[in-house]
């Protein structure tokens, strides 16, 4: 799958469910049909920050980060 490809997915992702961590967004990706990793997917979020697309955050209080769209 491209970059781009996958960058749409998360963002749907993303849009559909509010906020999600990489551990949710991986699975909900797979169950879609999309096969990719964890890493993979963490590769494409930290993409997405840089450019001003996601933002993350922490919730609950156990360091776990959450990613959802910016604005």
């Amino acid at each position: 799958m491209r970059r781009e490809e996958l960058e749409a997915q998360i963002t749907a992702l993303l849009k559909s469910h509010g906020s999600l961590s990489v551990a949710f967004i991986t699975r909900f990706l797979n169950e879609r049909g999309v096969s990719c990793t964890r890493q993979l997917v963490e590769r494409t979020l930290r993409r997405m920050i840089s450019a001003g697309r996601v933002e993350v955050f922490y919730i609950n209080g156990n360091r776990r980060k959450h990613y959802r769209l910016r604005g």
